[in-house]
């Protein structure tokens, strides 16, 4: 009698049989990329599919991480992994655990093995990458003469800055001698004293079509260069061992364009900006320093000497108004007692009485005689009366 077994026993039982199968363990399948996505928690989810058929797959973010790039659709690649049954949708699938570029697989190995040799170096330090400069007047392009990297870096270029020059130095980006002819176009650029910035581009293409930008040569020149170098190299997903080792890597010709040359309307805009902020400080600073000087002025009327000396002036007029009248009063106070000791000495002036008839006899000495015996002997007399005095002759009759 057959067992009856649940849906879950039955995916069980399958993924079991994948688990242990030899081959099922440890697979490698090649084949187009299709329906590809890359989900936010960063697991990627995709097919693969030849001429007759397809595979689910399913990449764990543990694993993306260590990819140099990103699978697009319509790229061949090769995936190594295991297939095992997905037990809830019943749905088998190839879990991924590596992925490569089909048939460029030897060229992928050599290309990271030469970047952990130089990444140890030291030639991919952020501390050795040259700062560009922010105005540039002249920019080196290295590329194809005739591919569309250069027609896009001159429009860019244009559009942003009409007043930078471009020189183009014309060289193979790839095939044979395309490294060679990278490196000379880097020393020649180098040697002119009117270069700012290098733009060393191309359009994209496969791991084998990039390979002259993985050249060791080529990336110490690179390093060596006196000039800062962007990198456009190929698409976004794109990376070449140029962009490691260069001062700054574009995701695109044209990105490297931008990156290079700064916009004229953006530098006008910021002119205007500084110029009206710089209008703005000098003229608070002028209203700043006008007030201040106002206040000072304020400070320097109240605290003048003049205003000092009107305010002593003044002082000084009341001083003398003060002096003056207590003079004047000591005057009138002195005059009154001396008007009151003049008459107390006018009444008694002794020769007041001279006005009564009286009159004051003394001799040529001035001594009074003030009896008949003194006069007796006496022969000149002056003789004071109220209008005046004179001298006499005395001539005694009895």
């Amino acid at each position: 009698m057959i067992k009856t077994l649940k849906v879950t026993d039955v995916n069980n039982y399958i993924k079991k049989l994948f688990d242990t199968d030899y081959i099922l363990r440890k697979v490698k399948v090649m084949g187009e990329v299709s329906n590809f996505k890359l989900h936010s928690s960063g697991h990627m989810y995709f097919s693969l599919k030849d001429e007759e058929s397809k595979i689910n797959c399913v990449m764990f973010r543990g694993n993306t991480l260590r990819l140099n790039f990103i699978p697009e659709d319509g790229m061949n690649i090769i995936v190594s992994g295991r297939v095992s049954m997905y037990v809830k949708d019943g749905t088998y699938q190839l879990y991924a655990e590596d992925i490569e570029l089909f048939g460029e697989g030897e060229l992928y190995r050599a290309y990271i093995k030469l970047k952990e040799k130089l990444q140890e170096e030291g030639l991919f330090s952020e501390k050795v990458k040259k700062r560009l400069p922010l105005y540039p007047e002249k920019v080196g392009v290295i590329t194809s003469p005739t591919g569309a990297a250069v027609r896009d870096i001159i429009n860019v270029i244009r559009n942003r800055n009409s007043s930078v020059k471009i020189l183009i130095y014309p060289a193979l980006v790839q095939g044979a001698g395309a490294g060679a002819s990278i490196i000379d176009g880097i020393r020649g650029l180098n040697l002119r004293d009117d270069i700012d910035v290098i733009i060393l581009a191309r359009g994209g293409g496969s791991i084998e079509e990039l390979f002259s930008f993985n050249e060791e040569n080529l990336a110490r020149e690179i390093y060596k260069s006196k000039i800062p170098i962007i990198t456009g190299i190929g698409h976004e997903t794109d990376f070449t061992i140029a962009d490691f080792v260069s001062d700054i890597r574009a995701s695109t010709p044209s990105q490297a364009a931008e990156i290079a040359v700064f916009r004229e309307d953006d530098l006008y805009l910021k002119i205007n900006s500084i110029k009206t902020d710089l209008t703005d400080k000098i003229n608070n600073k002028i209203r700043f320093q006008r007030n201040l000087l106002d206040s000072i002025l304020n400070k320097l009327n109240i605290l003048s000497p003049q205003n000092k000396i009107a305010g002593e002036y003044l002082a000084l007029d009341r001083l003398k108004d003060i002096l003056l009248l207590k003079i004047n009063n000591i005057i009138d106070k002195n005059k009154d007692k001396l008007y009151s000791l003049n008459q107390l000495l006018e009444n008694r002036n002794p020769l007041n009485i001279l006005k009564k008839g009286y009159s004051v006899i003394r001799d040529t000495d001035g001594t009074i005689i003030d009896t008949i015996e003194k006069l007796n002997y006496k022969n000149k007399v002056k003789i004071n009366m109220k209008d005046g005095e004179g001298i006499f002759n005395i001539k005694k009759i009895t």
